[in-house]
């Protein structure tokens, strides 16, 4: 049964209530719907609990997405926690700290895509220290010039917002998918795209800040060679 997930459409809400729906072979508690974002695209999943009608509190390791179509997500429990039963009601609440810290790191990676504008060969969402790894030919790159343009852009507090386009309508615009190892999940027939005004428009499920100004201070704090053409910039919350 496909997941509500509330999260898409907004990243800060902490908490929601839902009801039990399923139970995976591991335990994994499946909601009819969630603000816990699934493990997916490089940032992970929220932590947070699930609080019982007669106030018994189990707390949630992960979140994860049962299907390659990412339409399903389980809930991770603490090893030993009891399992609710199907159609109990809960109350389900996210660390937001954790999760606020990821939006503006996932944010400020868009950002920094922006700045740099080859191909994405991977990256990684952290609480503090997040990075992207760009498919570049040449070295050169400078941590304090690319720092300097992040802030510049940061510092226009540009809106971001969401919208859907249908899978037809990404397949006709290639050239949206800035990533070569993990393309955007179609299937569903639409796919969600992340706009800072002015500055970048790409495919991402991820969650994020409704404006660039809310990531704050962020720096390159190191450039790797990762290979020939390949260079991880490692960013992080000042």
């Amino acid at each position: 049964m496909p997941t509500e997930c509330l999260f898409r459409e907004d990243s800060y809400l902490k908490s929601c209530e839902a009801r039990v729906v399923a139970v995976t072979e591991q335990g994994g508690i499946v909601l009819d719907r969630t603000i816990f974002y699934a493990t997916s695209g490089g940032q992970p999943g929220d932590t947070g609990s699930l609080t019982f009608a007669d106030g018994t509190r189990i707390p949630v390791e992960t979140a994860i997405y049962t299907d390659a179509a990412k339409t399903e997500i389980a809930h991770v429990l603490a090893v030993g926690t009891s399992v609710p039963k199907i159609g109990d009601s809960v109350t389900a609440e996210i660390d937001w700290d954790k999760r606020y810290a990821r939006m503006r790191m996932h944010t400020a990676l868009h950002v920094l895509s922006a700045v740099l504008p080859y191909a994405v060969t991977g990256g990684s969402v952290g609480d503090s220290e997040s990075r992207l790894d760009f498919d570049i030919p040449e070295a050169g790159l400078d941590k304090d010039a690319i720092t300097a343009k992040v802030a510049e852009m940061v510092a226009t507090n540009a809106a971001v917002s969401s919208r859907w386009i249908t899978d037809a309508e990404l397949e006709a615009n290639p050239g949206l998918v800035k990533t070569m190892s993990v393309k955007p999940p179609t299937g569903t027939g639409r796919v969600r795209l992340i706009e800072i005004a002015g500055l970048d428009l790409q495919p991402c499920g991820g969650t994020h800040v409704r404006a660039t100004g809310e990531i704050g201070a962020v720096r390159v704090t190191q450039i790797e060679k990762k290979g020939k053409q390949n260079r991880r910039v490692r960013l992080a919350l000042a």
